[in-house]
C-alpha cells in the first residue's frame, strides 16, 4: 500500500487514501482519525509496547525488539513456510491509543460481508488492537460498514450484479493481499461456507477466520453433516443420505415414509430453498421452485427430502472448537419464532425447555462436533418435538445472526474468541480450557431482528431513505446496526436494519424490556416490521415459552393486527394535520372554514392587450439564428427581464408544485404581458423531479402544450452537461439525443453549467447545444466575493480566466449563477463590468437568490454595469430564495 500523505495533527495521525493498481482499479479508502504505527514515515520513531505475548504464540517466533521502528516476527504455519508479523497500536477516533493485546498473531483482519456483521468484526477486531479493513460494492460506496473499517476497498464492477460483488472470491482475495491483510473473517451469508473460499484464503497465505475447508464442505453439505451424525449416533429425522436431483426421487422417498415432507437446499440454509410438501400434487412444482431458489441463492441447485416434524422447537446449541481437538458448549439457543423458515425472534436459554432434553442437546452438539474434527465457532442445530424427541439438523460452519444473546448470558465474546482461535489460541488460552470454566449462564437474553419489510403487504422489503431513525438504549439493551438516519436501505440486499437485544435476570424481564426497546424506535422514510415484532413479544405463547415454528402460522390474526401501533398512530396523525392545513377541514365535526369549493379564475389577458400579435425575442431567433439573437439582445437599450417562476416555484416552495393543467391556465396571460421578456425558464433538473416523482405527468408534454400556447417567448432550461438534467453521468451520445429533442419540442436556451464549474463538462454542454442548434448560455458558478482582496482563490482573475475558456469555445452569451446569494452588489458591479470590458458583444445574464435580502439591489448594480438579462421570480412564487 502507498499512502499519499501521512498528516500529524495533536496526537493523531491522518493518512492519505491509498490508491490499489491492478486489475479492477481498486481505489482504497483510509478513514481519518485512525492509523496505525506501519503509517508512520520510514525513519519515524515508534515507542515501545511491550506486548505480553501468550504461550500459543511463542512457539517457532522469532522475536524482535518491540522498540524497533516496525515490531515484526515470523511465525511458523502448518507447512513450515514463515509470515512477517507487525505490532503497533490503533489510534481511535479521539486519539486513543488502542495497544495490540499480543493475542493474535495478526497485524489487520479483513471482514468479506457488510453491513452490521462487518461492523462487529471491526469493533472485535480493533478491540484486539487490530487495523481493520472493509470492502464495499459499488452499491454500498455511501453504507456505514465501509467508514467503520480503518481502510476501505472496492470490490466488484458497476456492472455486476450487487450481490454478485461479495461473491467475487478473486477479487477479495486481491484486495487482501494488497492490503497487506493476515486474515480474514466471512460474517455470515456471501462466502461464509464456500469451502473453496477458505481455501483460496490459505492458498494467498492468509488465515480465514473459520473452520477449515474441509469440515465447511462436510458441514456445510446437509447430507454430509446428516452422515457424520448418524456415524457418532446422534438422532436424525428420517430422509435422504444423498442429495437428489429429481421430483421423482423425492416421491420415492414421501411413499416410503409419508407426508408431509420437507425439501431442504442440501448447500446453504436461511429458508432458502426450503419446502414442505404435503401431497403428491405439490411435489413437482415445489421442487422446481426450491431448487431454482437454492441454486441462485448458493449455486447449487442440489436437493435433500425428510420427514417433516410438526410443530416442533428449533433448538441450536453454540460450540466453540479449538486446534487442538477441544470442544466446548456456550449453552443453547431458541430460534422457534420464524416465518417461512427465517428466524425472527430469537432467545438464550431456551425458556421451558426440558432440563434432561437441555443437557442432552449439549452432549450431542458436543460429540458431534469432536466427531467431524470441528474448529473455531458453529452451530449445532436441533429440532425438538412434543414429546422432548430431538433430531438434528444441521450444523451452520459460521458465526450466527443470534450470537448476541448467547454473548449477553455467557460473557463470552464469540467473534473475538473466533479470531483469536484462528490465530492459534487455544480455548484454554480463552479462559474456557474445560466446559466447568464456561461461565454460568447469567439471565436471558432476546433478540429481534427489525427490518425494512411491511408486515402489511406480506413482508414485502421497503426501499429508501431513513428521513428519522432514532434506536433504544437503556439498562439490558444492546443495539448491533449498520444505518443511521440520512442512510439509503437498498433494495439490492437484505433488509435487515438492526438487531436490539435485550437482557434481564428473567425471561418476562427480558420480554418487557424487549416490548420497551421496540416502542422506542423511531423510523421514518421505510416501513419497518416493528409493528408485528411489538406483537410478538406481547403474544401469551411467546411469553409462556410455548412457541413453536408454527407460531407465527397459527396466530396470524392476532400477530397481524396493528391498529394500535403507536408509529402508525402517529404517521395517520401526521397525514390528518397535513389534511387540514393544505384541504381545511372536511369531516363530521369538523369546525372552522370549510375546504373551498370555487376554483380561482386564470389570469386574464389585459384588453389593452387582447388584439396585439404575440410577437417577442422568439421570432429574431426562429427568423435569424441564435448569433443574431445574440446581437440583437447587446444593442437592446434597458435590461430584459427572465422569468423563472415557472421552474424555481418547484424548487423553492412545497406547496407550489405546479401541475401542467395550471400552467396552461396561465400561459395565455404570460404569452401576452410577458411578450418582450428575454426568456422563460421553465425546464430543468427541478421539473423532471416534481413532475415524475410527485405529480406523474410527463414534462415533455408539459413542453409540448406550453411551446403551442407560448409561441412567441423564448424557452430557457438548465443542462448539468454530462448529468443533462439528473445526477449522474450518462453516455455522450444520451445527452446528446435528449438536448436534441429538447430543442426539437420547444427549447431555445441552453444554460449550460457545473456547480464547480468544472470546464470539460461546460464545454461538453456547448457542444452538445451546438449540434442541436440551440442558443448556447455558459455559466460561470459563482462563489466566494470577489470584492474582498483577502478572497484569493475565486477572485476576478478566476472567473474572467474561466469566461476566456468558454467565449473561445464558441457560446452566444455569458450567465452568472449566484446560486446561493453570495453575490453582493458591489461584487456584481465588479464581475459584470470586467466581463462586459472584456467580452463587450457577449450577452451577459445575472441569476441570483435573495437569501441575505439584498437581490434587488445585486441585480441593480449588474443592469448598471452592463448586464443584458436579469433572472427574475413572480413574487408569490419565489419564497425567500430567488431575485
Amino acid at each position: 500500500v502507498k499512502h499519499i500523505t501521512t498528516i500529524a495533527t495533536g496526537s493523531m495521525l491522518r493518512q492519505g487514501c491509498p490508491r490499489f493498481e491492478g486489475a479492477g482499479s481498486l481505489q482504497g479508502f483510509s478513514r481519518p482519525g485512525r492509523s496505525s504505527v506501519t503509517g508512520l514515515r520510514p525513519n519515524a520513531a515508534v515507542p515501545s509496547i511491550g506486548l505480553q505475548i501468550p504461550q500459543h504464540l511463542k512457539h517457532g517466533a522469532v522475536t524482535v525488539p518491540v522498540s524497533s521502528p516496525i515490531h515484526r516476527r515470523r511465525l511458523s504455519t502448518r507447512n513450515g513456510s514463515t509470515q512477517p508479523h507487525r505490532q503497533g497500536s490503533v489510534t481511535g477516533e479521539e486519539g486513543l491509543q488502542i495497544a495490540h493485546t499480543g493475542e493474535v498473531p495478526f497485524r489487520k483482519v479483513l471482514c468479506a460481508n457488510r453491513g452490521e456483521i462487518a461492523i462487529r468484526v471491526f469493533r472485535a477486531g480493533t478491540e484486539l488492537g487490530l487495523r481493520t479493513v472493509a470492502i464495499y460494492s459499488p452499491a454500498d460506496r455511501l453504507q456505514p460498514h465501509r467508514y467503520k473499517a480503518d481502510e476501505a476497498y472496492c470490490v466488484g464492477t458497476s456492472d455486476m450484479q450487487p450481490v454478485a460483488c461479495y461473491l467475487d472470491v478473486d477479487s477479495i482475495i486481491k484486495v487482501a493481499k494488497d492490503a497487506e491483510v493476515d486474515a480474514i473473517h466471512p460474517g455470515y451469508g456471501f462466502l461464509s461456507e464456500r469451502a473453496d473460499f477458505a481455501r483460496k484464503c490459505s492458498e494467498a497465505g492468509i488465515t480465514f477466520v473459520g473452520p477449515l475447508p474441509q469440515t465447511i464442505e462436510a458441514m456445510g453439505d446437509k447430507t454430509a453433516a446428516r452422515r457424520a451424525a448418524i456415524e457418532c449416533g446422534v438422532p436424525v429425522v428420517p430422509g435422504t443420505n444423498q442429495p437428489i436431483s429429481s421430483p421423482a426421487e423425492a416421491m420415492t422417498f414421501a411413499h416410503q415414509h409419508g407426508y408431509p415432507v420437507i425439501l431442504k437446499a442440501a448447500m446453504g440454509g436461511g429458508g432458502r430453498g426450503m419446502r414442505v410438501v404435503r401431497t403428491d400434487g405439490e411435489l413437482a412444482d415445489a421442487f422446481s421452485r426450491a431448487s431454482n431458489e437454492a441454486k441462485a441463492a448458493f449455486g447449487d441447485g442440489r436437493m435433500f427430502i425428510e420427514k417433516f416434524v410438526e410443530e416442533p422447537r428449533h433448538i441450536e446449541v453454540q460450540i466453540l472448537a479449538d486446534n487442538y481437538g477441544n470442544v466446548v458448549h456456550l449453552y443453547e439457543r431458541d430460534c422457534s419464532v420464524q416465518r417461512r423458515h427465517q428466524k425472527v425472534v430469537e432467545m438464550a436459554p431456551s425458556y421451558g425447555l426440558d432440563e434432561k432434553v437441555r443437557q442432552a442437546l449439549f452432549d450431542d452438539a458436543v460429540k458431534l462436533a469432536r466427531h467431524v474434527g470441528y474448529r473455531n465457532a458453529g452451530t449445532v442445530e436441533f429440532m425438538v418435538d412434543k414429546q422432548g424427541d430431538y433430531y438434528f439438523l444441521e450444523v451452520n460452519p459460521r458465526v450466527q445472526v443470534e450470537h448476541t444473546v448467547t454473548e449477553e448470558i455467557t460473557g463470552v465474546d464469540i467473534v473475538q474468541s473466533q479470531i483469536m482461535i484462528a490465530g492459534g489460541a487455544s480455548l484454554a488460552d480463552l479462559g474456557l480450557g474445560s466446559q466447568a470454566a464456561v461461565p454460568p449462564i447469567n439471565g436471558f437474553s432476546i433478540q429481534c431482528r427489525v427490518t425494512s419489510e411491511d408486515p402489511e403487504q406480506n413482508f414485502q422489503p421497503d426501499s429508501g431513505r431513513l428521513e428519522a431513525y432514532r434506536v433504544p438504549g437503556g439498562p439490558g439493551i444492546r443495539m448491533d446496526g449498520a444505518v443511521t438516519t440520512g442512510n439509503v436501505m437498498s433494495r439490492y440486499y437484505d433488509s435487515l436494519l438492526a438487531k436490539v437485544i435485550a437482557s434481564a435476570p428473567t425471561f418476562p424481564k427480558a420480554a418487557q424490556k424487549m416490548q420497551r426497546a421496540l416502542s422506542e424506535f423511531q423510523v421514518r422514510g421505510i416501513k419497518t416490521n416493528i409493528p408485528f415484532l411489538e406483537n410478538v413479544v406481547r403474544h401469551p405463547d411467546f411469553l409462556t415459552g410455548a412457541a413453536t415454528t408454527s407460531f407465527i402460522e397459527q396466530n396470524g390474526p392476532a400477530l397481524f393486527n396493528f391498529e394500535g401501533h403507536g408509529s402508525l398512530r402517529s404517521s395517520k396523525l401526521l397525514m390528518f394535520l397535513a389534511e387540514q392545513v393544505v384541504n381545511g377541514p372536511n369531516h363530521p365535526g369538523a369546525v372552522g372554514l370549510p375546504p373551498a369549493k370555487a376554483a380561482p379564475p386564470p389570469p386574464a389577458v389585459p384588453p389593452s392587450l387582447l388584439d396585439k400579435p404575440l410577437v417577442g425575442w422568439r421570432d429574431i431567433l426562429l427568423a435569424q439564428g441564435p448569433e443574431a439573437w445574440a446581437a440583437a439582445v447587446r444593442s437592446h437599450k434597458g435590461v430584459l427581464l427572465t422569468d423563472t417562476t415557472m421552474r424555481d416555484a418547484h424548487q423553492s416552495l412545497l406547496a407550489t408544485r405546479m401541475r401542467t393543467h395550471d400552467m396552461l391556465k396561465a400561459a395565455p396571460a404570460t404569452a401576452a404581458i410577458l411578450s418582450h421578456a428575454a426568456s422563460l425558464e421553465m425546464w430543468g433538473g427541478a421539473t423532471f423531479d416534481v413532475a415524475l416523482r410527485f405529480l406523474h405527468e410527463c414534462p415533455w408534454k408539459r413542453l409540448e402544450k406550453l411551446r403551442e400556447q407560448v409561441p412567441n417567448i423564448p424557452f430557457q432550461m438548465l443542462l448539468r452537461g454530462v448529468n443533462a438534467v439528473g445526477y449522474t453521468s450518462y453516455p455522450d451520445n444520451a445527452v446528446d439525443a435528449f438536448v436534441r429533442e429538447a430543442r426539437l419540442n420547444g427549447v431555445d436556451i441552453f444554460r449550460v453549467f457545473d456547480s464547480l464549474n468544472y470546464v470539460d463538462n461546460l464545454l461538453f454542454g456547448i457542444d452538445s447545444v451546438r449540434k442541436a442548434g440551440g442558443v448556447i448560455e455558459a455559466t460561470l458558478c459563482y462563489t466566494g466575493d470577489v470584492s474582498d482582496p483577502g478572497r484569493t482563490k475565486y477572485n476576478l482573475d478566476y472567473y474572467l480566466e474561466l469566461a476566456e475558456k468558454l467565449v473561445a469555445h464558441g457560446v452566444h452569451s455569458l450567465a452568472i449563477k449566484d446560486m446561493a446569494g453570495l453575490l453582493k452588489p458591489r461584487a456584481a458591479t465588479m464581475l459584470v463590468g470586467a466581463l462586459r470590458q472584456r467580452f463587450p458583444n457577449v450577452p451577459i445574464h445575472v441569476h441570483t437568490h435573495d437569501s441575505a435580502g439584498t437581490g434587488v439591489a445585486t441585480q441593480l448594480a449588474a443592469a448598471y454595469a452592463g448586464a443584458d438579462m436579469i433572472d427574475c421570480c413572480m413574487d408569490s412564487m419565489s419564497e425567500i430564495g430567488r431575485a
